[in-house]
C-alpha cells in the first residue's frame, strides 16, 4: 500500500500580521514548516507533495527541502486561492497512491504516534481525521451574539490535521465538489467527504499539543511547547 502526504503551505497568514507567511516563520532555529516535514520524512509515508504559495516554489525547493534534506518530497506545486483549491491540486498530483494524509504545514507538533493512529484508523474505515475533545463549554449564538444553545461537550471535538482518506474516496469527493458542488463554508477535507459523498468521517485522537500557528500568540505558545523541559512527565513509581 502506498501512503502519500499532502502538506499545505500556501497560506498567506493574514492573522499573523507579518510579511512572512506563517509556515516560514522561525520556530527556534527552523521554519515552522520543517517540523511536520521532518515527522513525515522519518515515517512510513512513501512520498510528500508540498503545496506552496504562488512564487514560493523555488524558495521551498532550496531553503526548505534542499537545505534540510527532505528526500521524500517528490513534488513542490503551486496552491490555489482557497484551501480546497490547494488540496485538490495536491490530490491531482498524488495519483497512484492508496492513502493520502492531508496536513497543515502550520501544525508543527505532529508526531509519530498521531501518524500511527491515523494509519490504523484509515485502514479500518477509509475516512478519518485527527481531533480532540473540547475542554471548554461551547455556546451557539445568534446574529446578535446572544446564546441560543449549549451543545453537550461530550459530543464536541475540535478538528485538527492530518485528515486521512482512501485516495479514491477523497478524490471522488473533490471531483464532485469541483464539478459543481457547494463550496460555501468548506473548511476541511472531512466536510468535503461528508457533503459530497454523505460519508461519515471517524475521528481519532490527535493531541492538545497539535496546535495550528495562526496568530502571534500561537508562535509564542509553540516556542514554549518546543522546550523539552516543558513536557509533562508521569511521577516516579513508589
Amino acid at each position: 500500500m502506498r501512503h502519500t502526504a499532502i502538506i499545505l503551505a500556501a497560506g498567506r497568514g493574514s492573522r499573523m500580521h507579518s510579511d512572512t507567511p506563517k509556515q516560514f516563520l522561525l520556530l527556534a532555529d527552523r521554519p515552522v514548516l520543517c517540523y511536520s516535514l521532518q515527522v513525515f520524512q522519518e515515517s512510513f509515508v512513501d512520498e510528500i507533495i508540498l503545496v506552496t504559495g504562488e512564487g514560493q516554489e523555488e524558495y521551498c525547493r532550496e531553503k526548505i527541502v534542499g537545505k534540510y534534506g527532505f528526500s521524500k518530497v517528490t513534488q513542490i506545486i503551486r496552491g490555489g486561492k482557497e484551501r480546497y483549491d490547494s488540496v485538490y491540486r495536491g490530490l491531482c498530483a498524488s495519483e497512484g497512491c492508496d492513502y493520502v494524509y492531508i496536513h497543515d504545514g502550520a501544525r508543527p507538533f505532529l508526531d509519530a504516534d498521531i501518524l500511527e493512529r491515523a494509519r490504523q484508523c484509515v485502514e479500518e474505515c477509509g475516512a478519518c481525521a485527527a481531533g480532540m475533545p473540547v475542554k471548554d463549554t461551547i455556546r451557539v449564538v445568534d446574529e446578535h451574539k446572544c446564546s441560543v444553545s449549549t451543545p453537550d461537550r461530550n459530543h464536541v471535538w475540535q478538528m485538527q490535521t492530518p485528515q486521512v482518506f482512501s485516495y479514491t474516496l477523497i478524490r471522488n469527493a473533490y471531483d464532485r465538489l469541483f464539478a459543481g458542488g457547494d463550496m460555501q463554508g468548506v473548511t476541511d477535507d472531512a466536510m468535503v467527504a461528508e457533503r459530497m459523498l454523505s460519508r461519515p468521517v471517524r475521528l481519532f485522537e490527535g493531541s492538545y499539543r497539535n496546535i495550528k500557528i495562526t496568530t502571534p500568540e500561537d508562535i509564542l505558545t509553540a516556542g514554549i511547547l518546543l522546550k523539552p523541559q516543558n513536557k509533562i512527565t508521569s511521577p516516579p513509581a513508589n
